[in-house]
């Protein structure tokens, strides 16, 4: 899995952890929370751009992030694609968090759901929320899931 970040460019998953890593030690005193969110684009020709956003967050100071990118042509319903990012999600905060179990013990870890109260995401938030949740993780949703909303959607595009 390559990530992209925006200072450094292309990263490998381990040089991801390694520029976190980094970014914590320069600053031992403050905390951090770490934030991961999905989104995904409907493109001409049925396909569909899913970009996951990986964010360490210095509370109160800014933040770096990283995102990866993935392409299907296969079409899958709204429903399928929200329950597709969530496990995407998933899937980095699971990878992430293994390597960093010796880094920081107490790390706030977010997972970002692209669902809201409005339109015709609101009908599946139970359900995704309750994944995410029996999953171990803290999870927002719109309008607090940035990291899904804001920061992923800017490179699906």
């Amino acid at each position: 899995m390559i990530f992209i970040s925006p200072s450094k460019g292309r990263l490998t998953l381990d040089e991801v952890f390694d520029e976190i890593r980094a970014y914590i030690d320069q600053y031992p005193d403050d905390s951090f929370r770490l934030i991961i969110g999905t989104d995904s684009q409907l493109r001409v020709h049925a396909e569909t751009t899913y970009v996951t956003a990986l964010i360490i967050h210095r509370k109160g100071k800014g933040a770096r992030f990283f995102y990866t990118r993935s392409s299907e042509v296969h079409t899958r319903s709204l429903r399928q694609r929200i329950f597709y990012e969530a496990s995407q999600s998933l899937s980095v905060a699971s990878q992430v968090l293994a390597k960093m179990a010796d880094l920081v013990q107490d790390i706030d870890v977010e997972i970002h759901l692209d669902v809201g109260n409005n339109g015709a995401t609101k009908e599946l938030i139970k359900e995704v929320v309750g994944m995410v949740n029996g999953s171990g993780f803290t999870c927002r949703i719109k309008p607090q899931a940035y990291g899904a909303s804001s920061v992923a959607d800017r490179f699906t595009k």
